[in-house]
């Protein structure tokens, strides 16, 4: 094992890329086991299988790999290898409760935590009677003939469970009995927590270009590491979580999973629960029979009938009430179901839920406003949608996208663009409001470009249309100093990475000569450092100087960026 534990932190130094710290991880990991087995009573009896790393911070699927015994590299997620992929939500629950490695026995459903003293909670602990949190975990992990399996939690620094490392094994003769996993259960977390910081914190392998199409037409490079984990999660038929700020496109990803699902041919349902007052949620969900209650003038179907066959995407699942959470638990349990004003008997469901949401749910659940089987019911499969701002790279693609579809609404046979400097505005603004927010503005700016269009064949979105478009966004005074200040941090940022390396930090200290140049210009010169807190460079005569150095630093700046003469090369010319 020592010599196993060395060779892994050697290789772990030389490494670049997540992928192949957790090829390394996997097989040093995997030597270990079968090291364990072959020295036990199960030997020739017994066969590892392989092993796989499930990275989820914040409770979302990042990065998922494989690794089949005697196999060269781990395997990243693809579609018909994806059962092969996915373990237990009850295994990561009860990684994530105990915080120690478990061990299943798949044949019995039972689940046991290694660390000594550990109690059982409710369904969690399979020893105590429990099953899996569903049949079809069960019958994945047999299906590929695990009977025994092993999940170590992926600690990050300080303790958090960011994933979890899963082990399988086939040994028939050690149904309900001990297997190895308890007795290397220490040297196996050992390599997990050396592998912990670099699986963490590497860059997955950069992929190819990913294909497009009507229902993700824009795919930057954020997007493209995480679809291979989707097209798996897609053809699934337990619950998706797709958790996300507000406009981030949650309700784009869950049709574009649907469109590669088993299901698309059937029905592609949306029920979005802010638009739904609470004392109609039940009846939105399942329907109702005529007179059910007041305002019933005519029978319904609900959202769950008009999915039949297909998939139903919930969005804002945090605004279902306690009342309802109790009603689509029963439904995603027992997958049946009872209009409201329906006497007697039950329908059955044949629906694959996606779910939505913009709210931390665990802090619901601990607040009291979600119930817990609730949750662990719908975070099955968690994907994280990022928000637009941590997507920079698809900004530009997703204004085109937007000024040509509305374009050729208007006139089909026409063409629309932007100019290099309208996105380069676009890249540089900040989007709290995500792909919503963006294409308000877009419209705004394409607006007002047809303003000036004049007839002519083209229509051209300008800096200044977006310029002017951006204006008119948020309260007067414009939006809140850290945001302004990240924003022009970002486009310093990107500055450099289009540049190369050629445009060096130092030069960011310019941004103190763009705001001692701007305050002196509004307010005066002395007026301006008492302002900033500088009276006493004012009481000695020093301003003068001190006006000079920064303004320096914004022409060094400017130079830097070809950009010519400084803009406060005369105002200051004119106080000297």
């Amino acid at each position: 094992m020592h010599e196993s534990l060395s060779a892994l932190v050697t290789g772990l130094r030389g490494v670049e890329h997540f992928e192949a710290a957790a090829t390394l991880t996997l097989r040093r990991m995997l030597e270990v086991a079968e090291e364990a087995v072959s020295s036990s009573l199960y030997a020739g009896r017994a066969r590892v299988l392989r092993g796989m790393v499930h990275l989820r911070p914040g409770d979302a699927y990042r990065r998922l790999v494989s690794l089949e015994r005697g196999a060269e590299r781990a395997q990243p997620a693809v579609p018909e290898e994806g059962a092969a992929l996915l373990t237990s939500a009850t295994a990561w629950r009860s990684v994530v409760r105990y915080r120690c490695a478990v061990s299943i026995d798949v044949n019995l459903g039972t689940l046991e935590p290694h660390a000594e003293g550990a109690e059982v909670e409710g369904d969690v602990a399979l020893s105590e009677g429990g099953g899996f949190s569903s049949n079809d975990s069960r019958q994945r992990f047999l299906g590929r003939q695990a009977s025994h399996v092993c999940v170590l939690p992926l600690r990050a620094p300080g303790g958090e469970v960011e994933g979890m490392i899963s082990l399988e094994a086939d040994c028939p003769a050690a149904v309900g009995r001990e297997f190895v996993w308890r007795e290397r259960g220490e040297a196996l977390q050992l390599f997990t927590d050396v592998a912990a910081p670099y699986l963490l914190a590497l860059p997955s392998r950069p992929v190819a270009a990913a294909e497009v199409d009507e229902f993700l037409p824009v795919v930057g490079a954020t997007m493209a590491g995480l679809l291979p984990i989707l097209r798996v999660f897609a053809q699934q038929e337990e619950t998706l979580l797709v958790s996300g700020a507000t406009g981030a496109g949650k309700s784009r990803l869950a049709r574009w999973c649907h469109e590669r699902s088993e299901r698309r041919r059937g029905a592609f349902e949306v029920l979005d629960l802010v638009t739904v007052p609470e004392e109609l949620q039940m009846a939105e969900l399942f329907g109702w029979k005529k007179g059910a209650f007041t305002g019933a003038m005519r029978d319904n179907v609900g959202s769950v009938a008009r999915a039949e066959g297909g998939t139903l995407f919930i969005d804002e699942i945090d605004k279902l009430s306690l009342k309802a959470q109790a009603g689509l638990l029963h439904l995603l349990e027992e997958r049946s179901y009872r209009p409201l004003g329906e006497g007697t008997g039950e329908k059955r469901a044949d629906v694959r839920f996606i779910i939505g949401t913009n709210a931390e749910l665990l802090g619901a659940v601990r607040a009291g406003r979600f119930r817990e089987d609730l949750y662990y019911r719908v975070n099955v499969l968690p994907i994280r949608m990022p928000p637009l701002d941590e997507r920079r790279d698809e900004i530009p693609l997703w204004a085109r996208y937007m000024v040509g579809r509305r374009h050729r609404e208007r006139v089909p046979s026409g063409l629309a663009r932007l100019t290099e400097g309208a996105e380069r505005l676009l890249s540089g603004s900040s989007w709290p409001g995500n792909l919503r927010q963006l294409d308000n503005i877009v419209r705004r700016a394409y607006t007002l470009a047809m303003v000036g269009h004049g007839g002519s064949g083209e229509v051209v979105m300008e800096e200044r249309h977006v310029a002017q478009a951006l204006s008119y966004e948020g309260a007067p005074g414009g939006r809140p100093l850290p945001e302004a200040l990240r924003v022009a941090a970002l486009a310093f940022v990107q500055e450099a990475q289009r540049r190369g390396g050629s445009l060096d930090l130092d030069l960011a200290d310019a941004f103190r000569g763009f705001v001692l140049g701007l305050a002196v210009r509004q307010l005066g010169r002395d007026e301006a450092f008492r302002a900033l807190g500088r009276e006493s460079l004012v009481r000695n005569r020093n301003h003068h100087k001190a006006l000079k150095r920064e303004v320096e630093k914004v022409d060094a700046l400017l130079k830097a960026l070809g950009e010519g003469g400084a803009p406060f090369a005369d105002l200051l010319a004119s106080e000297e």
